[in-house]
């Protein structure tokens, strides 16, 4: 009870000159320069993701109510994940082999182990029930307690989750692309993405340490998956008319339906 942590950062260092933060930085990878400026654990050796985190995250804004939602889903007895994204539809880009792609924001999180998925179904419903989601493959194989897939439990407790897509390489390259370009931002209040992105390394054979990484993994869903299933608040979530919007109208000038 006698102890207590506090980050300092070089800038609240007085007798530090810009000349000699300047010379201690000089050569410092940028995936380790908030942990040597600002004392922040850093990513360690075999970072996934080597990305300064004020690169990645944002504070908390207000959404514009008409951008799609999804939500990519990491379901198991020990962790649950989610982590929820609006698409920024306003502002989409031509990747290099020309595919049409959007940013996103993800602006909310649900961390929990140890419970029946009942109870992680009505915390997602809470968030919106209309809002769709993508689901780790191995949930169509898994069986609950009761013998049930786990995809078709989570289907009749009300959640609207599809199969995501689980390449891994190509997923890992296309979420470390738009975190380091800022086409993904991270709200800066996702405390659990914040510590598991921390952790998310390679072991020294180049294999990812399958730990703690449940937000990683709904990441990866999310970005590979879910704008392909978004949809965007009705009147009564967002305040505006609903709307039948699929991405497909998006390519198309944002074309709506009504």
């Amino acid at each position: 009870m006698s102890r207590a942590a506090i980050f300092l950062d070089m800038d609240d260092v007085p007798h530090l000159g810009e000349k000699e933060k300047k010379q201690i930085l000089a050569g410092v990878p940028s995936w380790q320069l908030q942990a040597r400026k600002s004392g922040i654990p850093g990513h360690g050796v075999g970072a996934i993701y080597p990305i300064p985190e004020d690169v990645m995250l944002v504070d908390p804004f207000d959404i514009p109510a008409h951008w799609p939602r999804s939500y990519g889903m990491d379901p198991g007895w020990n962790c649950t994940a989610v982590i929820w994204f609006a698409w920024d539809i306003d502002n989409g880009f031509r990747d290099p082999t020309g595919t049409t792609r959007y940013p996103a924001v993800a602006y909310d999180e649900y961390y929990r182990g140890q419970a029946d998925p009942a109870v992680h179904a009505a915390a997602i419903n809470r968030r919106g029930p209309w809002i769709p989601g993508v689901i780790d493959p191995a949930a169509q194989k898994a069986r609950g307690t009761d013998g049930e897939l786990l995809i078709d439990t989570y289907c009749r407790l009300g959640l609207k989750v599809s199969k995501a897509d689980n390449t891994v390489v190509t997923g890992l390259v296309q979420t470390w692309d738009m975190l380091s370009t800022q086409q993904l931002r991270i709200f800066n209040t996702l405390h659990n993405w914040r510590k598991e992105v921390r952790l998310y390394r390679r072991d020294e054979k180049g294999n990812i340490i399958k730990k703690n990484d449940h937000l990683m993994d709904a990441t990866r869903y999310n970005v590979m998956s879910g704008f392909d299933v978004a949809k965007a608040p009705p009147a009564s979530d967002g305040g505006l008319p609903w709307f039948s919007w699929s991405p497909e109208m998006a390519t198309h000038g944002g074309v709506w339906s009504g």
